[in-house]
């Protein structure tokens, strides 16, 4: 699937259409995940090597989201986005396991609109995996919170997730987790970008974190009402405790429909 998924992924990079050249604004509005617009993400994490240990994962994602306007109840808007993983560990007894991960939503609320933006909201993560290697086992909840600074020629940002588990399998360990989410995107001409984006993962119950700095690029460009996004982006992990991944991979096709 990840051969597969990369090749997909360099086709589009490189095989775009004269007419679909796009601006540095459409780029913007699919590189933010604060845009008010309807989008479907499928994107891959593959970690081809891991500290201390001779193995590799895989993390294939399914990432809809769904903008819902100000109404009586919530005067703001709020951006719903649903990630669905199909994931690949290695199995203690030999080979891998492949299988549905953990499902995590959350729901941001836009605080403040601008060329600065910030949200901020509730996340659930769902102990939905088919096998104990792909998940933790465990109900979680926190907080998830978004800034989002751009202009034509740049779009600087960052999220944060906390969670902690609060339900679930009483054999399996308790979960608290800190990832924060640093993103950089340098727009180039006809649509094309450079990007940095590497989530730093804090494993606050056990000690574990990883650092990863991604350097990549990506094109993003326009079919009617529809942005397409296609993207590449290796990182390397620059600080770490335990067996964590060290080489990631991480490529995408993102689209942003209707604006």
């Amino acid at each position: 699937m990840t051969k597969n998924f990369l090749a997909f992924i360099l086709f589009a990079l490189f095989a775009v259409p004269v007419f679909a050249q796009s601006a540095a604004e459409d780029a913007n509005r699919s590189n933010n995940p604060l845009n008010l617009a309807a989008s479907f993400n499928i994107q891959n994490y593959f970690t081809p090597s891991m500290f201390g240990l001779d193995t590799h994962t895989n993390d294939f994602l399914l990432r809809p989201t769904l903008p819902v306007g100000p109404n009586a109840l919530v005067p703001v808007p709020e951006i719903f986005r649903l990630t669905v993983p199909v994931s690949t560990r290695p199995d203690p007894a030999g080979g891998y396991n492949t299988g549905l991960g953990d499902i995590n939503l959350f729901d941001i609320f836009l605080l403040h609109t601008g060329e600065t933006q910030i949200g901020a909201g509730p996340l659930l993560t769902i102990p939905t995996a088919t096998d104990r290697t792909l998940g933790t086992g465990k109900w979680q909840t926190g907080l998830a919170a978004v800034v989002v600074n751009a202009n034509k020629q740049r779009l600087l940002g960052a999220l944060v997730q906390w969670q902690h588990s609060f339900a679930g399998q009483s054999d399996r360990p308790t979960v608290q987790s800190l990832t924060t989410q640093p993103f950089i995107i340098w727009n180039l001409p006809e649509g094309w970008y450079i990007r940095s984006t590497g989530i730093w993962t804090f494993d606050l119950q056990h000690g574990d974190y990883y650092i990863p700095i991604g350097l990549g690029a990506g094109k993003a460009w326009k079919a009617g009402t529809t942005i397409f996004n296609a993207f590449v982006e290796p990182q390397y992990s620059v600080a770490h405790s335990g067996n964590v991944p060290k080489w990631q991979i991480f490529a995408g096709l993102n689209m942003t429909f209707g604006k």
